[in-house]
């Protein structure tokens, strides 16, 4: 089971495309909302979480968390304590940890990332303490994933589709999809 937790100004692209990309994938994802049953995004969009914070029960059956960027949605995020003591048994259990655009600096501040490949959101580096930096789409280090934002979020959910699946699995989706990291671009 994979879990993407969703706070008050969270950025919505970087949150669906891997809910929505995931479930295409068939695999069971529960979105949790930490400030609420319904979410308003960092443009205005509400969206209804499936489950609250409150309801969460953090268990073996789950196998991923994955945090959004956007703001405030990651300072809302990084003030959630229940999920940030499950980031942290998530990391000393080896079990896997997402996260994308400003999100990235969660796991930072909980020192997750030392010693790490990461990336984030520009104008974030410092707050990725200890982590060695790439400007790469996404990053996978170990057991933690990381992406630099809204841009990057159908390659971020395509990575995971190939951890928790396979790697033709996630480019079967993208295909399905028309995506193309390489389609010339129109001007």
């Amino acid at each position: 089971m994979i879990y993407v937790f969703l706070a008050e100004g969270f950025e919505e692209v970087e949150a669906l495309a891997p809910v929505d990309l995931l479930r295409r994938a068939k695999q069971q994802v529960t979105t949790v909302g930490v400030t609420g049953k319904v979410i308003s995004g960092s443009h205005g969009i509400p969206v209804t979480a499936d489950i609250t914070a409150e309801e969460l029960k953090i268990g073996a059956d789950m196998e991923m968390i994955v945090l959004p960027g956007g703001m405030p949605g990651t300072t809302n995020l990084s003030k959630c304590e229940p999920l940030c003591d499950a980031l942290m048994q998530f990391s000393r259990q080896g079990r896997y940890l997402a996260a994308i655009c400003a999100a990235p600096s969660i796991l930072g501040s909980l020192g997750i990332l030392n010693g790490r490949v990461a990336t984030c959101y520009p104008g974030f580096e410092k707050k990725l303490f200890g982590a060695y930096i790439t400007t790469d789409p996404v990053a996978k280090d170990g057991h933690v994933i990381t992406s630099r934002g809204m841009g990057t979020a159908i390659e971020f959910a395509s990575t995971l589709i190939g951890i928790i699946q396979d790697p033709e699995s996630a480019d079967k989706i993208k295909a399905s999809i028309l995506y193309s990291s390489d389609a010339p671009q129109i001007l």
